[in-house]
This record gives C-alpha cells, structure tokens and sequence, in this order.
C-alpha cells in the first residue's frame, strides 16, 4: 500500500476531475418521491455502478419494489485488514419551489462568494457530494497500489421518501454486508474548519392518546361543571408530565440515561456555542427545559418529552360552547442512552390511565418507537477517526450528538449488529431541502483527503 502522502498528493491531482464526476451526477434529476423521476433514478444508480467498476470494484445495481440499490466491493491488499461498509443516498428532494432557485436546479454551478466557493445544485449537499468523497478516497488508494481496508458500498435510492426497501434488502443480504463497522457520511461539520464526528443519535418514542368522555358534545351551559371535560382531562395529563425542573415525570423514565464523560463534556463546553443565540435565532431567549442541563446538553444526550399537537372540541371561526366528545393530542419522547422505548411506552400508558375518570375512556395509537444510538466513547474506530481528523484539519474533531434520528444507522446496528462511525463534511448552512443547495468547495477538497485518513487509520497497526 503506498504512503498516505502519495494517497493523497493523488487525491489532489484528480480535483477538477473528481468535480467533474460530481457535476455529471448532479445533472440527474434522481427525485425519489416523484414516480416522473423513476428512470432517473435507475439512471443515477448505473452511473454510479458504471464509475465504480472503471476504479476497480465489482459492482452491481440491485432492484428493489422501489428505487435500486448500488452495492459495490472491493478487497484491500492485506487479507487480514478491517472490512468497512460505507453507506449514502443517490436520491435527493424536489428542487420545489423552483422560482426560488437563482439558476436551473440541476445544472450544477460554481460560485464564489466572500467565504470562498460553492457548489450549487440540488443533492450537491445532501449527498451526491458527501458520498462522491468516499469513491474519491478510493479511487485514490487504487490509482497508488491497493486500498487499506476491505470496503462494501451500499447506495440508497429512497433515503428522502422514507427507505422502505431498505430493511426488507439489509435482511435479506445480511451476509453480504457484513462488515467490522459502518460509515455514514449524511452528517456535518462543526464549522467550516471545525470536523465533526456524531457520536450519539437520540431514539423516539411516538404515541397519541384519545380521551372520550360524553357520548356525543354537550351544551357548556347545561352540562359544563358535573360532566367530564375532555380537553380538562388531557390538559392535566400534559401539564403533569414535567416538574418545576424541567424533568420528565415518568417512573423510571431516567433508567439507562448516563452521564457524560468528564473528557467530552468538557469538550462541549467549550465548543463556540451560545444557548442564548441559539434560541434568538427563533425568537427565544430563555431555555425552558432541564433547569441544570445546558442547552446542547438538552439537544445531543438528555431525553425529552414533547407534545407536538393538541386538538378537541370547536376550533372553527366565532364561538360554539360545547363540552367535546374527545380530545387528542400527539406526543413524542427522544431517548437517550440505553432507554428502554418498550418500558417509556408502559411507563406513559400507566401514567394516562391513572388521570382517566372511570366513567372515560382512552385510546392509545402507536406511531412507533426506537431506542436511541451511541458509538462507545471508547471505541478504538472513534478514538483513529477523530486522530485522522486532526491530522488533515488540524483541529480537533469535535465528538457531537443529534438532537434528531438517522434511521439507517439504527438499521444497521439493528440488522447487522454494526456500529456506525458517522463524519460528513456538510455545513448547518447548505440548503439542504430548499432553494440553492450548496456545498463548500473546501468540503469536497478536503473531505476526500479526509476520509483518505480515516481509512489508513482503521487499517494502521495499534
């Protein structure tokens, strides 16, 4: 295997044709939402299988009931190195609304701009460019003598409308994809000089509840007072799930929630970041959750539990005095840790039924519930990764966590018993989802070089 500097002296010399690729792929409209894009989305697919097998894997496009799959393979030159399964999506969102869009969507440009160049076009972010660092890396290594690790490619066709092929495939090619650990580029940066690692991914927890009372709405006048208030029933079921504190009320909710280590939390605190600013930035300025936890702690490791919709009785124009029937509302939990969603979802069921007068009644309705996700601290592929990281950034990678679910990387640990060292090189501020998706020009460059690093540093001896 050649010298890592070789590696990634290649990696610079194919920069305007790895931009090049990128562009080609760009130009695909690969919707996965729209049924009129389906032939694009099998043409992005054979593109990619087409690119990796000119570089030296052996690669094939895999039917699904919806969009291919790409799976792809290539051995490293030591038969005892680590076996990696890097994952990302060919598939992007609708460029809608397209009057927002300063040029055509999917006619990639350049831009300069006072923070240095973009590439501007729908998926350029999120994740024709995040994954086309990966093959760059690669391409690199193979161009030099031999990749370090043994890598499976698996691009995803239906990550922006909901991946429901995905775990029917994972099970049913559970021995081809087996691997050592996975990785996941869908994530970002810190900053624009800052690497990121996501190291925690918090679960859900959704449930609705319906509280019925009367047979049928009642007259405010003649019935408000001795007949149970639905609205008053469930108002109180929400008010009680929280102290004065901010914390949850649950039995048990906190089982399985750890502390930080002393190392990391020491990190975040002095990661360049304002609680205050953060919730200014939406027209807040005091933090209303756990009264002794900060507000990054709240987002990344501290579980929560949120109602996120409340309806009953009459919300039209004007005024109509009734007692309802019923009242709804939907709430969600994110669980951290080893929270157990089954023991929150009794937990949650025991609290309701003991605030349900006996002459109502209660419906629950799952809208589905998983735990959450943590790479271990102490993880020898974190502990090369954040080192390969400082290497190429001369920074160190900061160890963050999600407010949010990445659904493929619990799949993964789920289906094939992987742990998922998750590094992407996007920043808060590319668009993704919207108008004028951008991608630094600097991510592309130096992502590649990076993820260069992290595969020489997953096969390097202890």
């Amino acid at each position: 295997m050649a010298p890592i500097d070789t590696v990634l002296a290649k990696i610079d010399s194919n920069q305007s044709g790895a931009l090049d690729r990128l562009f080609d792929l760009l130009r695909i409209p690969s919707v996965s939402t729209d049924p009129a894009f389906k032939q694009d989305c099998a043409r992005a697919a054979q593109w990619l299988v087409d690119e990796l097998i000119r570089i030296g894997f052996t690669a094939s496009v895999r039917p699904t009931e919806g969009h291919p799959m790409v799976v792809a393979h290539a051995k490293a030159q030591r038969s005892d190195a680590p076996h990696v399964l890097f994952y990302g999506h060919y598939d992007v969102q609708p460029p809608d609304p397209l009057d927002l869009w300063e040029t055509e969507p999917f006619a990639p440009r350049l831009v300069d701009t006072p923070t240095g160049k973009q590439i501007v076009a729908r998926g350029a972010s999120d994740d024709k460019g995040q994954l086309l660092l990966f093959v760059e890396a690669c391409r690199a290594f193979l161009e030099t003598g031999g990749l370090p690790c043994h890598v499976t490619l698996l691009f995803e066709g239906e990550e922006e409308c909901g991946s429901s092929s995905l775990p029917a495939f994972l099970a049913a090619n559970k021995s081809e994809l087996s691997a050592d650990i996975a990785l996941v580029c869908d994530t970002n940066m810190w900053d624009r000089d800052t690497p990121a690692i996501t190291t925690m991914l918090r679960g859900l927890v959704y449930e609705e509840i319906v509280v019925r009372a009367a047979t049928r709405d009642l007259h405010s006048g003649m019935f408000g007072g001795p007949a149970a208030n639905p609205i008053r029933i469930l108002g109180k079921i929400i008010a009680g799930l929280h102290d004065d504190s901010g914390r949850v009320t649950l039995p048990g909710f906190y089982d399985g929630v750890d502390e930080l280590p002393d190392d990391v939390a020491k990190q975040w605190r002095a990661l360049p970041f304002e609680g205050r600013a953060f919730l200014g930035e939406v027209g807040l300025s005091k933090p209303a959750g756990e009264t002794d936890r900060s507000v990054l702690e709240q987002i990344w490791s501290r579980p929560t539990c949120e109602p996120n919709g409340i309806v009953g009785g009459y919300t039209g124009e004007g005024a109509k005095t009734v007692l309802p029937a019923e009242a709804r509302s939907k709430i969600s939990f994110r669980l951290v840790g080893r929270q157990n969603p089954e023991k929150i979802v009794q937990a949650f069921h025991a609290y309701v039924r003991a605030q349900i007068p006996a002459d109502c009644r209660v419906e629950f309705i799952s809208h589905g519930a998983s735990p959450a996700i943590q790479l271990p601290f102490t993880s020898e592929a974190l502990t090369r990764a954040r080192r390969a990281l400082h290497q190429e950034w001369d920074r160190e990678a900061a160890l963050v966590g999600s407010g949010g679910s990445i659904p493929i990387v619990g799949q993964f640990k789920h289906e094939l018993g992987l742990d998922a060292l998750m590094v992407g090189f996007a920043l808060e501020n590319d668009r993704i989802h919207s108008p004028n998706e951008k991608y630094e020009l600097s991510s592309f460059q130096r992502g590649a070089r990076s993820w260069a690093r992290i595969l020489n540093a997953l096969a390097s001896p202890q």
